[in-house]
């Protein structure tokens, strides 16, 4: 497939466009302190991004300027980062969680001159380090208000008075800088937190998120009348991608970062579409099944069977085959009894939801399609602005991570990596050359550093990372991901887990428990009381996780069985440089962490 790059020139133009067309339309909908929800439509949006974006005009920020936020996911940081683009400038993204030295990094790497700070916890990072950003010349606070020891910081209500002012005497300032955005210039430098060594840069072009937003239209998968629930964290390109698909088709998006809200602000809202990591479907079913499976009886009898009548209808369904009469009465009532519960608690509109950023286990897809609710995986990566693959409501095929977008090539190397090509390839690694060499090849092709196969229809399926892979002292290679993929599906109590076996004769796993799950588990079973450190290495736990890995082991090789296992008593953390600030397990830094853990599941 040749790849064609979208017509609109820029993020900017793109915005600029859908004020135009859909100014009385509601663009978002944010969260009240009082728990109701706000509408703002696209006209007011437009509005708002005008004056900060003359506000960062009128502070001296030129053309192919970097401006960093550093902020969670919610209305002002869509209205920042737009404000950027249409400024002419560059968003540099900078996740909150992220430790102050590696901001500090992060920011003199980009050359970032301006600042969108989300509170004073964020406006502490960079005091500490504020003598390691000579480019920083101010730094907007979002939220609080300046403690007025110096001019360094201002308001963003201060930044868009600056840009009404500027308005009156330079009325087409920001209109001048969008008419001169091309598509070749620099977007967004968003550097990914890498499972090693320093975070890189990389270089996103206005071309790589109008192509997105271009082709989703043209897949025919989200409608104008859609109603998005975004909390993805927006300075990852998952969350971005989707920015571009609601500029280019025009639907809503409800906007709350807060990942303990999810389920509850669902109910509330009522999207109709979703996009999330797997860790969230697979914490939804834990609580699911948990739920019913603490209650005991009846209840948990009826719930049962009402999955297993769906997962009967779900084989059939996506077999292509029809479902016999006496079936689908069965599965008439065991909807109305259960399933349609289950659709219910992410608000009962919801017409499919997209995983992404990582492998989802098939068992779980299919759990969740048995209930009726369609979860389309897709695949990219931040150097592709996230948009490779994805699959689609008319063709699904659970298990792949869909077909190429439209004008996206992927194809297979002779090692097994996935190569992808596409106008939404990044231009670069942000000041780094040889890395930049190595991931881009003369045909510009990337190489991803995953592992994956096609199969007849294109569809795409990714096994593994790369350098994920590891082998055994007996010569087997072994992919841990969709093992522990396995593992996450299988046990509704395991919230993380890490499969080891580099050089060893035998495979082996940490886990850790979801401390909500198993304190409702412990009332049920004697336990009650104890505190999560000590339930965990109980007897009683370790039995019932050891039932859960002998029926995994049951479906597994004999080369990639669980042998023994671990269960450590709290969950890898981002504080203790066990996961990225996307949330990702830094592997190789958990086991070294925990190497005495490792060790003595092969001693004696």
């Amino acid at each position: 497939m040749t790849a064609t790059a979208s017509t609109v020139p820029s993020v900017a133009r793109l915005f600029h466009d859908r004020v135009f067309a859909s100014a009385d339309r509601e663009a978002f909908r944010v969260p009240e302190p009082d728990g109701t929800w706000r509408s703002i439509t696209w006209g007011a949006t437009g509005e708002r991004v005008g004056q900060l974006a003359a506000g960062l005009v009128a502070l001296g920020v030129e053309a192919g300027d970097r401006v960093a936020i550093m902020c969670s996911t919610r209305y002002e940081w869509i209205t920042c980062d737009l404000a950027i683009m249409c400024s002419g400038a560059a968003t540099t993204t900078v996740y909150p969680s992220t430790a102050a030295p590696d901001v500090a990094y992060i920011l003199a790497d980009s050359g970032s001159r301006v600042v969108f700070a989300e509170d004073a916890e964020q406006l502490t990072k960079l005091r500490e380090h504020r003598n390691e950003l000579p480019d920083v010349g101010i730094v907007v606070l979002i939220d609080g208000t300046p403690d007025g020891t110096d001019d360094w910081v201002i308001t963003l209500d201060e930044l868009a008075a600056r840009g009404r002012a500027l308005a009156e005497t330079s009325p087409d300032a920001v209109a001048n800088r969008i008419d001169n955005i091309g598509p070749d210039d620099l977007a967004t430098l968003i550097y990914t937190s890498g499972t090693t060594g320093k975070p890189k840069g990389v270089r996103l072009p206005q071309k790589a998120w109008t192509y997105q937003g271009d082709a989703l239209t043209k897949l025919d998968l989200v409608r104008a009348d859609d109603l998005q629930y975004l909390w993805l964290p927006l300075a990852h390109s998952f969350g971005k991608v989707l920015l571009s698909a609601q500029l280019a088709i025009g639907f809503a998006s409800a906007v709350d970062g807060r990942v303990d809200k999810i389920v509850d602000n669902m109910g509330v809202v009522r999207p109709t579409m979703m996009a999330a990591a797997p860790r969230i479907f697979e914490k939804a079913h834990a609580r699911i099944v948990t739920t019913i499976a603490a209650e005991g009886g009846p209840k948990a009898k009826l719930f049962s069977w009402a999955i297993s009548v769906g997962r009967k209808v779900s084989d059939l369904e996506l077999a292509g085959r029809s479902v016999p009469p006496l079936l689908a009465a069965q599965h008439r009532l065991a909807d109305k009894l259960v399933l349609s519960k289950i659709r219910d608690r992410f608000g009962g509109r919801v017409r499919f939801f997209v995983s992404g950023s990582a492998a989802l286990a098939p068992d779980l897809a299919h759990w969740f399609h048995a209930a009726g609710v369609i979860i389309l995986e897709g695949y990219g990566m931040t150097e592709n602005a996230a948009g490779g693959s994805v699959n689609e409501l008319s063709r699904y095929r659970i298990g792949t991570v869909g077909r190429p977008l439209p004008g996206t090539e992927i194809k297979i190397g002779e090692d097994g990596e996935v190569l992808l090509r596409s106008p939404s390839v990044m231009t670069g690694y942000h000041n780094l050359p040889d890395q930049t060499a190595e991931a881009l090849d003369d045909d510009g092709f990337l190489h991803t550093g995953d592992i994956g196969e096609l199969d007849d229809a294109g569809y795409l399926r990714i096994t593994d990372r790369k350098k994920d892979l590891f082998k055994t002292s007996g010569g087997k290679y072994v992919a841990p991901q969709p093992i522990e993929g396995q593992i996450l599906a299988v046990c509704p109590y395991v919230s993380q887990v890490v499969v080891h076996g580099e050089g060893r004769n035998y495979c082996t796993a940490l886990l850790t428990l979801d401390a909500d799950a198993m304190k409702g588990w412990a009332d049920n079973n004697g336990l009650a009381g104890r505190d999560h450190a000590s339930l965990v290495k109980s007897p009683e736990v370790k039995a019932m996780v050891q039932g859960y890995v002998d029926t995994l082991n049951g479906r597994l090789n004999r080369w990639e069985t669980i042998k023994k296992f671990t269960i450590l008593d709290r969950e890898l953390s981002l504080e203790e440089g066990e996961l990225t600030p996307s949330m990702k397990i830094r592997r190789k830094d958990v086991e070294k962490r925990h190497r005495a853990a490792l060790d003595a599941l092969y001693s004696g």
